[in-house]
């Protein structure tokens, strides 16, 4: 028996396939874009054919993510708080803290334990510090977005940006760059702006961090200049899993097993 986790989220439509020993079999991660659907099934194509597995032999499938409720055949709808819990629990065990930085908003999840939540912090109210501002950043710096994890590398300064708001911060860094500042500083200004944010909602779930195990999910952990800068601003190192951007669809998959009785 196979089952299927399906994220389906702002950015990227993530899909993971575990067979009845909760092994991995395939995992994949495709582009949103515009129609939904479509995404789901490229992500789902993705990964039976990985797994040269057909979809009738697929079990029971779990949906999660911002579009969860569109992902037709579903054995069930669950949050992606639950299901980012359940997957890091698996792959990081020991994991007090989770943050998981998507494409339209964060969050800090304090983890009971046994893969699943406590309690969680989240911004949902603007698009500050998630995939797409960071989106917004690179087109206003001209630059690759998955090349922005190095670009703070020789930065000396402590750039501060006075916002955070995306259309604000993407005028700023306009006028930084007329100014002649660096690059590298920009960068670093803006890395270091993200972590003071995602900062005040780690703290609203765990004001002491004393002791306190962080780890990182979300396609934003592939960012390792926003890694360091959120390691640096907590004081503690963060753990990333190989796969960030599909511990969703991992925890999905994992209840869907769960919920089958494997």
């Amino acid at each position: 028996m196979y089952y299927m986790g399906l994220d389906l989220g702002s950015l990227s439509c993530d899909a993971v396939l575990i067979d009845t020993d909760a092994a991995v079999l395939a995992s994949s991660a495709v582009p949103t874009g515009a129609r939904n659907r479509e995404a789901i099934e490229r992500a789902k194509k993705a990964v039976l054919d990985t797994a040269g597995v057909e979809e009738m032999d697929i079990k029971a499938t779990v949906s999660t993510g911002y579009g969860r409720d569109r992902v037709e055949g579903r054995m069930a709808a669950v949050t992606e708080i639950s299901c980012h819990a359940r997957g890091i629990h698996v792959l990081l065990p020991n994991t007090d803290v989770l943050i998981d930085i998507g494409g339209q908003d964060s969050k800090a999840i304090l983890l009971s334990g046994d893969g699943r939540f406590s309690d969680f912090a989240m911004n949902d109210k603007c698009a500050a510090g998630t995939g797409r501002f960071l989106e917004a950043m690179a087109r206003a710096l001209q630059a690759d977005i998955e090349d922005m994890g190095d670009m703070d590398n020789d930065a000396q300064d402590n750039l501060t940006l006075s916002s955070m708001c995306t259309v604000f911060a993407e005028s700023e860094v306009v006028s930084l760059i007329a100014e002649g500042v660096n690059v590298c500083e920009i960068v670093n200004g803006l890395n270091r702006s993200i972590s003071s944010r995602i900062l005040a909602l780690v703290k609203r779930i765990a004001p002491d961090f004393t002791g306190i195990s962080f780890a990182m999910s979300g396609g934003v952990a592939y960012n390792k200049g926003v890694v360091r800068a959120l390691s640096a601003s907590l004081g503690h190192d963060i753990r990333v899993p190989q796969k960030p951007d599909t511990v969703g669809a991992l925890g999905a998959a994992l209840i869907a097993r769960e919920r089958s009785g494997s």
